[in-house]
């Protein structure tokens, strides 16, 4: 817990444990444990399910369009672990579908005990079944102006309070909760729970640390100016499909299959989280990815009408169980917050992840967290948190996506590597390559090379 000594200058308290809480187990919860742990901190993650890595048990796209560049950029600054994880895992690599090059699918039955076991051995302190529902916070008069009597109040998490009634103190807190759910929120701005991975009946609810700090969210919309939006894809059964079907999936990794005139519903293209896959063929087709199971790259499709489509009259959803009638919805739930991930607000409280912003991806996810957990030791250690520059990748899309969200316009886009705005704006730019060396010349240049690997408690 920070001590109430502070110093006049900003980002100078002092701190007793250098222990992070992350509140969490997403991608972005895990990439900030992991940065956090790099960088010396003694890391609590905490999940209230009992699987790490939350929609990216369903997801497993990786690497496709501009998310190329943004991996090998974590790399080159010294987060290349968990890409290694999921490259190791990828049942297909550089494969093309609608909209999309060089992209690579991990195994998503896999990747969860990989990341968790990889995660122990680092020494982070991981607890499933674990769902924070409160907070304690504490004002401290900071004294500024050199000594001239000015002082200024600022707000700090003393610690979280967990469902069974534990309280966890710490130096720092790393909110990671998503922007998914809970179940009235899918029924108020959705077709009710579906029972998507993220199980909110048998776990509880999504508890929003900002919200119980005394903080107003941000909530995304669509364009009818409906709240949130539908994940864009589900899991199927692979071996309920046809044999054709699962030979295209095993041996390229892709397998799109035509609809008949009246089953296309081009509609449903605009309830999409996804607009990079918001493209006509996904209306016109079923597209399926082999992520080991089989990837539907569509909100939702009645059952029904699925099996009339030829090699899937056996077809069974998985992930979400209701698949035929909705999806989770998101974007519910975005923290105000400054682009060192830093929430505005809170002194010792930052964000990744959905919960910082607009974002889709598991890449996303894995940039912000890990600049939220880095940034987590430099503020017990009174440095000024990192912010990383735009001419980056990384750096670009979480300014850029920061400067929209004020914006009523902003509120209605997502931002992502992988395709609509953002990705147009990386070509613009020229920050999109598969050039290694030139990225790795990027971090040089910016002497942000290795940065996540250095010890700084």
């Amino acid at each position: 817990m920070y001590a109430k000594k502070c110093n006049k200058k900003r980002y100078e308290e002092v701190f007793l444990l250098n222990r992070v809480i992350v509140i969490g187990g997403g991608w972005s919860g895990c990439a900030a444990a992991l940065a956090a742990r790099k960088a010396g901190a003694e890391v609590v993650l905490i999940e209230k399910t009992d699987l790490l890595l939350g929609l990216g048990n369903v997801g497993g796209i990786m690497r496709n369009n501009g998310r190329y560049t943004a991996a090998e950029e974590n790399i080159a600054l010294g987060a290349g672990e968990l890409f290694a994880i999921t490259d190791e895992l990828s049942r297909h690599r550089n494969i093309d579908f609608p909209g999309h090059q060089h992209a690579s699918l991990y195994d998503v039955i896999k990747v969860e005990p990989y990341v968790r076991r990889f995660l122990q051995e680092q020494g982070i302190e991981i607890r499933t079944m674990a769902r924070a529902i409160d907070v304690e916070t504490e004002s401290v008069s900071i004294s500024i102006g050199n000594g001239k009597g000015v002082e200024k109040r600022r707000k700090y998490l003393k610690n979280i309070t967990l469902a069974d009634g534990t309280v966890l103190a710490g130096d720092v807190f790393i909110e990671c909760t998503g922007s998914t759910g809970p179940m009235g929120n899918c029924l108020t701005y959705g077709n009710g729970c579906c029972m998507c991975v993220l199980r909110c009946p048998a776990f509880g609810p999504r508890v929003s640390i900002t919200q119980k700090a005394g903080l107003n969210d941000i909530m995304g919309q669509r364009k009818d100016g409906a709240f949130g939006a539908f994940s864009g894809s589900g899991k199927l059964e692979k071996a309920s499909l046809s044999d054709e079907i699962q030979r295209a999936l095993n041996e390229k990794g892709v397998a799109i299959i035509p609809l008949l005139p009246d089953q296309v519903a081009k509609e449903k293209l605009e309830l999409k989280v996804c607009q990079q896959y918001a493209l006509e063929e996904f209306a016109d087709n079923i597209v399926l990815l082999d992520t080991g199971y089989a990837k539907i790259m569509t909100p939702f499709f009645p059952l029904e009408k699925l099996r009339k489509v030829p090699g899937m009259e056996n077809a069974r959803y998985i992930d979400p169980y209701a698949g035929g009638k909705g999806n989770s919805i998101r974007y519910l739930s975005v923290a105000e917050r400054e682009n060192n991930m830093k929430v505005s607000g809170i002194e010792n409280l930052l964000c990744g992840g959905e919960k910082s912003g607009l974002f889709v991806g598991h890449t996303e996810a894995i940039t912000t967290g890990t600049l939220a957990g880095y940034n987590a030791a430099r503020l017990i250690k009174g440095m000024r948190p990192l912010e990383l520059p735009p001419q980056l990748a990384l750096g670009d899309l979480i300014s850029y996506a920061n400067e929209k969200i004020k914006t009523k316009e902003g509120l209605l886009k997502r931002y992502t590597f992988a395709g609509a705005e953002y990705f147009e704006r990386m070509k613009e730019k020229g920050l999109y390559t598969t050039d290694v060396q030139v990225v790795q010349k990027r971090a040089k240049k910016y002497d942000l090379a290795n940065i996540y690997k250095e010890k700084i408690l």
